[in-house]
């Protein structure tokens, strides 16, 4: 493993319980610092992580979602969808309509100019790959791997 950079160096602590505390604490780090990473992304677009993935979620759907489905595809299931849609109406790049077979339900659609948003930080895909740039491919594949697992652990 290179010494370039390491979670001990990082947090400048040498001493974990074990390496799966290690592991923990270790995630939790990479975590917050692909966020900071990603968040000059976002904010060429002037829109937070949350309302990004939104945006991809209604783009990918190419239909309109209720704000409960658009939750239950979100990446940080702790989000007020609702309140992030109203951000996201107030900026045009989506719109909200009373839904059809129940008029309880709002539909959310992307709208062009949400479109034209996705497009433009499109185009920075290569750079947010490039984050990960010390992995090969296959070891994006096993981290892929191993990430899942975790989770499938419960």
């Amino acid at each position: 493993m290179s010494s370039a950079m390491s979670i001990e160096k990082d947090i400048q602590q040498s001493k974990f319980r074990n390496e799966y505390h290690k592991t923990v604490v270790n995630l939790i780090f990479t975590y917050n610092w692909i966020t900071e990473k990603t968040k000059q992304f976002f904010d060429k677009g002037d829109i937070t992580s949350q309302q990004y993935n939104i945006l991809r979620i209604l783009r990918g759907a190419g239909k309109p979602l209720s704000t409960l489905q658009i939750r239950q595809r979100m990446l940080d299931k702790m989000s007020d969808t609702s309140r992030i849609v109203d951000r996201l109406v107030k900026k045009e790049l989506v719109q909200k309509v009373i839904c059809k077979t129940d008029r309880r339900l709002v539909d959310v659609t992307i709208t062009d100019i949400g479109l034209q948003l996705l497009d433009k930080l499109d185009s920075y895909n290569e750079q947010m790959d490039a984050m990960l740039g010390n992995l090969t491919e296959e070891d994006a594949k096993m981290l892929n791997h191993l990430l899942d697992k975790i989770r499938s652990s419960e």
